[in-house]
């Protein structure tokens, strides 16, 4: 169950990439809110709007008509340099591919987040650690992610994203390069830092199998974010 406490919220956001071409929205009226303690699941296609929606929420674009929020403060409010250290200390990503630096073991892949939040030396890594053997992967320390299997590199992606106390984790199709069994024990993970502690967390995906940790499933086709599948009655595929 949520708090009740605001993280993430859009009103009324539409987004085109191409302003002259009116009929062709990535988002269209779009309004959402997500609040701490709560997994949020959008289903949708490829080419839906998912990443779009998903960079606006975590203020690296602006929508073109409409407002969005982060934390009950309107993005267009916060400079750069404040928007860079809410992505470095109270929003993880998670992505698909993972984007973990290959010239570094997994250790130091999670150590550099954790110096741009301003962690650094022991309590940084006494802290990764303890995320390394929550997930099982407390041997992977010194490995570099080209030796590691897709499974092992989410979970330092997870780890990652979890380990400077982000109060949003945003993750754009988490599961979509993994087995069915690897990606729902990331789910899980996800699920678990939920309940435990207290954040909030949004899932884009194409993947129905995630609606089962969802408190909340809403479905993205063409740019239009709703409660239920589309008008055809066939999901979003």
């Amino acid at each position: 169950m949520n708090d009740g406490t605001n993280i993430a919220e859009l009103k009324g956001v539409t987004k085109f990439y191409d302003t002259r071409i009116k009929g062709n929205a990535a988002l269209n009226d779009v309004s959402f809110l997500a609040k701490a303690g709560e997994m949020v699941l959008i289903l949708g296609p490829s080419g839906s709007g998912k990443s779009t929606f998903l960079t606006i929420l975590a203020g690296l674009q602006s929508p073109t008509e409409g407002e969005a929020y982060l934390f009950d403060r309107n993005i267009r409010e916060y400079s750069s340099h404040e928007l860079q250290q809410l992505r470095a200390s109270r929003i993880g990503f998670i992505f698909q591919t993972f984007h973990l630096m290959d010239s570094l073991s997994a250790m130091d892949n999670v150590l550099l987040v954790m110096g741009f939040a301003g962690v650094h030396g022991k309590a940084a890594r006494d802290r990764a650690l303890k995320y390394f053997e929550n997930f099982g992967i407390q041997h992977l320390g010194d490995v570099l992610p080209r030796s590691m299997s897709q499974g092992e590199k989410q979970r330092v992606a997870v780890a990652r994203a979890l380990v400077n106390g982000a109060e949003l984790i945003i993750a754009d199709e988490p599961t979509g390069s993994l087995a069915t069994q690897q990606g729902m024990s990331i789910v899980r993970l996800l699920h678990d830092s939920v309940r435990k502690e207290n954040r909030c967390v949004i899932i884009a995906s194409h993947d129905e199998r995630i609606s089962a940790y969802a408190d909340r499933v809403l479905y993205l086709h063409d740019g239009i974010l709703r409660i239920s599948p589309g008008n055809n009655g066939d999901g979003p595929g």
